[in-house]
């Protein structure tokens, strides 16, 4: 491999290198111990240095230096592990540069010219693109080419970075390098002589942690379903850590559940993932969550910055993120000030006059008639320039809508006409109600209990209001107002009613996306409504269990306002449709603001604040609640350690996270913790949520089980009341047993939300959302493994009925065929259908992974008993054909595991129909390429029509076969099968032919060719008496000879299911029937056909004990099971490296 010329002051330094070639400009040199058989000291010294030290000289053994004559200054310009690389190397020196340096005089002119040569060579290298996109090309070379060396993946197995460090095998370290790829994590350690190398799969990474031990304060665990591994002395543990989690997680993502990657367009290719593509990534994915932005939102710039904050009186330091649709500010302490800015909002972007007190300022109009003003921004103008033509296209995009709305009617309510369904009795003024679209919240009409004005609780909302009134002059008011410590304390004491639905609009950025789409609601209620569908349905059952108790909802209006919005969105999102909890949460929306507006929230909360909580899988709420039970271990350390299964507390949480508390606390509670929700997003649920257990962990930690434990829990959440709820406060579920007698404190009876809250501020506000989505990304690594051995216990429960296999052997069988399912993805050929490109969970369980032709081959020469040599790629190509009953060109694992139990567990009899089944159609087609000379053999006609027994005796073959197909015809009426046509020449043949190829290599190879001579010379002749006694057209008579017999079985080939050997009155009858059935005419080419039948197969090999033996004989499928575990992986790799060398 050609470097970057780089100075070596020692030639040979501390001796460590040994001269092999030389002339007066070159020397191509060898590590010192590299390839000495002996074993010496100084090599072993030599190969614990390369793995210990980090120097250019460490990695490969071979390079080729530029030296000058009388100088003690040269340069390394190629390195290399493979002699035969390194030699191809001098020789294009010494053909190519050698003798035009001798024109040169100067000294540093040779240096020169040689150098520029070289770096030429670099740059026309396909590998040097990858590398020139890393920071540190000529390192990163060097390490992509030794993770190729050392473990023999594929090209196409992108190197994204490495890392030194060292791997605890017990007590012992083991200093290496830790290489991370786009699907594998592999290390590499030489030291003292002992190699050590492994590769794992992201696929198979079931966990990941930080662990401290004795030995190490902090190390990195990275556990499997088959081992753990320690890894610690990195020089940035948290960097490592944090990418070894993203590479994890975006291959799991990308393996298990590929809808997650939709939107992340550069994550989709992952030949595009570099380490700076997943720097950027996990920017982009703290900022869409910081700031609730929608999902397909891309980061365009980041710049630090300072915003001048009227409210403070000064400029605040933090940084800016531009995305596509925003300008979002963060100061340095997340949650001390924050803006966002819709630039569907901006007016203009302005540069000002730089000054030594205003350096490089922007100023930044919208619509509200306010400015915002940025400074210190180091790369202004481009900054400028790019959100001005941002902007440009945005306000073009908009104006296009803004056009269409113009044309709308001004009414102040739309009226849809449409057939509705509904029965010709409804009300006409019920059905009118059903179709129009409400412009005002349903609170402003329905209340759960009109408040008295003279009252405490219209006190305290007039208090509230006029706290947002005076805050909203100096902070602002819209989309873009200033977010501050002083805001979280007013939501915290819970929002006036009257500014409650237009500051759920404000925080979620809601109002801007409606205000950028005019109309869309009102279509999407046009296209959906009087449709019917799996959604609607579901809908339909859940309307009237949303919020009950609220006389919004127990008219039509309410309900009909409800079904739109739901509808409507399930239209608009059909992966998603609809979602229990949906309801609910939906019903509240539309309690505070316009009909319209609620649906612009739901799909906030559905697509951007709550990510894939709303699925089939619900992904999101589990990922969150794994997140949880770690945040209860670190927080919350004394219940944790009296619980330590922490499941059921998170099994009783999920509902607080789907419904946001809306299912479990007093009405006017849960909505205080809306408020929460829609300022801090899910970080407000995780606080909320540990100060409930907070308050509850002296009860939990006596909770004698579960039960206990969610009666604890919803006692205490039914006392969380408002702060001027008037309604008397329940007696507590256990307020009724003796605390005194169980030594327990009596139970608190009353409990406010505004205290809950300010609690879970002032004990838990410190989580920030940074903290978050790093744990969402590490947990979520072990919620898609838990559904994975959930989808893995019901593919084995679905099959294990079917087969003979043992409960391990399948287990393993079904790792293989997941294995051979992912190896494709890895590094297919780009050819790979659709359906193996993309994991569908919602498939039936044995239909979740599935192969394609090229990968049951390769499965096949791991597992099949019996190889065929030259022949095997044939009758695997049949043996897939076969298999693939549907036709989609996969096979499901319940058709494999069904295949293999065949091979190694079923009877002599099934194994052989198998094998006969290979060699008729479908399986075996007329167009398939047989060079083999027995394609045509001729027949004879006058081999002797005897067999010999084992004792020496010589009977006629017809008496014998008589017989036999009297044994096999009683053991077909025990079983009945499926009909299997007959075979003709050229099939019978090939099935010869497979039988030799398997026979091949035996240790009875040749007592086996012998017997399957003898086997194939009777067939021949059965087959020939049938194909003469068609031929002359000869009418049989019941009690014929044998050949007769043997002309009716063939005739009945396709009735398989009636057994082989008829009696008279059978024969009589199904003669009849034929006759009826075909044509008269004796000679047609079916009657004269050369054909045998699997029944006279079978009996002609029972004859043969060798045989027998062979396909009795019982086969360790565990053994090759674990042969197949060990050679998987690399002899795909070997072969896909050879296809690719030959492409």
């Amino acid at each position: 491999m050609w470097l970057n010329p780089e100075e070596v002051l020692l030639k040979n330094a501390l001796k460590l290198w040994v001269t092999e070639k030389s002339n007066e400009f070159f020397l191509l040199q060898r590590r010192r111990g590299h390839g000495d058989t002996g074993g010496k000291f100084t090599g072993l010294l030599v190969g614990a240095l390369d793995s210990v030290l980090d120097s250019n000289a460490r990695v490969t053994p071979f390079r080729i230096l530029l030296q000058m004559p009388g100088s003690q200054v040269s340069w390394t310009i190629a390195c290399g592990a493979a002699v035969g690389e390194m030699n191809r190397h001098w020789d294009w020196l010494v053909q190519n540069l050698l003798h035009s340096l001798s024109v040169f005089e100067n000294k540093e002119d040779v240096a020169s010219f040689v150098k520029g040569k070289v770096k030429g060579l670099i740059a026309e290298e396909v590998r040097g693109r990858q590398a020139a996109q890393e920071e540190e090309p000529e390192k990163f070379r060097e390490a992509l080419l030794k993770f190729e060396l050392c473990f023999g993946l594929p090209s196409s197995e992108k190197l994204v970075t490495t890392y030194s460090c060292c791997c605890w095998k017990g007590r012992v370290p083991r200093q290496g390098w830790l290489y991370l790829s786009i699907n594998h994590m592999a290390f590499y350690s030489f030291l003292l002589g002992k190699e050590v190398k492994f590769v794992i799969p992201w696929a198979e990474v079931t966990r990941l942690e930080r662990v401290s031990t004795g030995l190490m304060t902090d190390m990195v665990r990275v556990m499997t379903r088959r081992c753990q591994l320690d890894f610690s002395m990195f020089l940035s543990l948290d960097e490592a850590f944090g990418v070894i989690g993203q590479l994890a997680d975006i291959a799991l993502r990308r393996l298990l559940d590929s809808e997650g990657l939709e939107l992340d367009r550069v994550l989709q290719q992952s030949s595009n993932i570099t380490k700076r593509v997943l720097e950027e990534q996990a920017l982009r994915t703290y900022v869409l969550a910081l700031f609730r932005l929608p999902r397909g939102e891309r980061l365009q710039e980041v710049a630090l910055c300072s915003v001048w904050t009227p409210h403070a009186r000064c400029h605040t330091t933090g940084t800016l993120f531009t995305t596509d649709s925003y300008l979002c500010f963060a100061s340095r302490e997340e949650g001390h000030c924050s803006l966002l800015i819709p630039l569907s909002e901006v007016i203009s972007i302005e540069k000002a006059e730089s000054t030594s007190l205003l350096p490089n300022p922007v100023i930044v109009s919208v619509r509200s008639k306010k400015a915002f003003q940025l400074i210190e921004l180091q790369d202004r103008d481009s900054l400028v320039d790019g959100l001005t033509s941002r902007l440009r296209a945005l306000q073009w995009k908009h104006s296009m809508f803004r056009s269409k709305k113009s044309l709308t009617s001004s009414s102040p309510y739309y009226t849809f006409c449409y057939d509705t369904m509904y029965c010709d009795g409804e009300d006409i003024e019920e059905r009118a109600l059903r179709q129009t679209v409400n412009t005002e919240a349903l609170m402003a009409c329905y209340h759960h209990s009109q408040p008295d004005p003279n009252n405490s609780t219209a006190t305290m909302e007039q208090v509230k209001e006029r706290l947002w009134e005076d805050h909203f002059p100096e902070y602002g008011r819209g989309v873009h107002m200033f977010r501050t410590e002083k805001i979280q304390k007013l939501v915290a004491m819970g929002i006036p009613e009257s500014l409650r639905g237009e500051l759920w609009m404000t925080f979620s950025d809601a109002s801007s996306e409606l205000a950028s789409h005019p109309g869309y609601y009102s279509g999407l209620v046009t296209e959906s409504m009087g449709q019917s569908s799996l959604a609607t349905e579901e809908i339909e059952r859940d309307l009237h269990r949303s919020l009950p108790d609220h006389p919004a909802f127990q008219n039509v209006k309410g309900i009909a306002a409800l079904r739109r919005v739901l509808t409507a969105y399930a239209h608009r999102n059909p992966k998603i449709g609809y979602c229990q909890s949906m309801n609910i949460l939906a019903s509240v929306l539309l309690l505070y603001t316009k009909e319209e507006e609620a649906f612009s929230l739901l799909v906030a909360v559905c697509e951007r604040m709550l990510p894939d909580y709303f699925n089939r899988r619900v992904i999101g709420a589990q990922v969150d609640q794994s997140v949880f039970e770690e945040l209860i271990r670190d927080r919350l350390p004394e219940l944790a350690e009296h619980i330590p299964d922490l499941s059921p507390l998170s099994s009783i949480s999920l509902s607080w996270f789907l419904t946001l508390f809306l299912s479990v606390l007093p009405f006017r509670s849960a909505v205080c913790v809306v408020d929460c929700f829609f300022f801090h997003g899910i970080k407000a649920i995780f606080q909320l949520g540990l100060a409930v257990l907070d308050a509850n962990a002296t009860a939990l930690c006596a909770s004698a089980d579960d039960s206990q434990a969610l009666m604890i829990l919803t006692g205490f959440l039914d006392q969380v009341k408002y702060d001027e709820d008037p309604s008397p406060p329940t007696p507590h579920p256990l307020s009724s047993q003796s605390g005194e007698e169980e030594g327990r404190p009596p139970v608190k009876q009353h409990t406010l939300i505004t205290d809950l809250i300010a609690d879970s501020y002032e004990k838990f506000g410190d989580l920030t959302v940074r903290q978050i989505e790093k744990l969402r990304c590490r947990h979520r690594i072990q919620v898609l493994q838990a559904h994975e051995d959930t989808t893995k216990e019901n593919a084995l429960r679905v099959v294990t009925p079917d087969v003979s296999l043992s409960p391990e052997n399948l287990a393993d069988v079904y790792d293989l065929f997941k294995t051979e399912h992912f190896i494709n993805l890895y590094w297919g050929d780009g050819g790979t259908t659709l359906a193996l490109q993309h994991h569908d969970p919602g498939r039936p369980y044995v239909e979740q992974y599935r192969v394609d032709r090229v990968q049951f081959k390769s499965l096949y020469m791991l597992l099949v008993p019996w190889l065929c040599g030259f022949h095997t790629d044939t009758v695997a190509h049949r043996t897939f054909t076969l298999l693939d009953q549907d036709r989609d060109s996969l096979i499901t694992f319940r058709e494999f595991a069904g295949w293999l139990d065949t091979l190694y567990f079923e009877e002599l009899n099934e194994k052989v129909r198998l094998l006969y089944r290979l060699h008729i159609p479908p399986a075996l087609t007329e167009s398939e390429d047989d060079p083999s000379p027995l394609k045509s053999p001729q027949l004879s006609t006058t081999r002797p029509l005897h067999v010999e027994l084992p004792n020496g005796e010589m009977r006629d073959f017809q008496e014998q076969l008589k017989q036999m197909l009297k044994d096999l015809a009683k053991e077909k009426e025990k079983d009945v099968e499926q009909p299997v046509p007959p075979m003709n020449q050229r099939e019978f043949i090939q099935f010869c032919k497979t039988l030799y190829s398997m026979f091949h290599g035996n240790p009875d190879e040749n007592e086996l060719f012998q017997a399957i001579a003898t086997v194939t010379s009777l067939v021949l002749q059965i087959g020939e008496v049938g194909h003469r006694s068609r031929c002359t057209g000869s009418e049989v008579s019941s009690e014929g000879g044998a050949g007769d017999e043997i002309e009716d079985d063939h005739r009945e080939g396709s009735q398989e299911d009636h057994p082989v050997f008829s009696t008279e009155e059978e024969e009589e009858e199904e003669e009849g029937e034929r006759k009826e059935g075909t044509s008269k005419s004796s000679g047609s080419e079916s009657q004269s056909e050369w054909a045998v039948s699997y029944a006279q197969i079978l009996a002609s090999l029972l004859t043969e004990q060798q045989l027998v033996n062979f396909f009795e004989k019982p086969m360790d499928l565990s053994a090759k099971v674990a042969e197949a575990k060990v050679k998987q992986y690399h002899e795909r790799a070997g072969l896909l490296m050879l296809q690719q060398g030959t492409s």
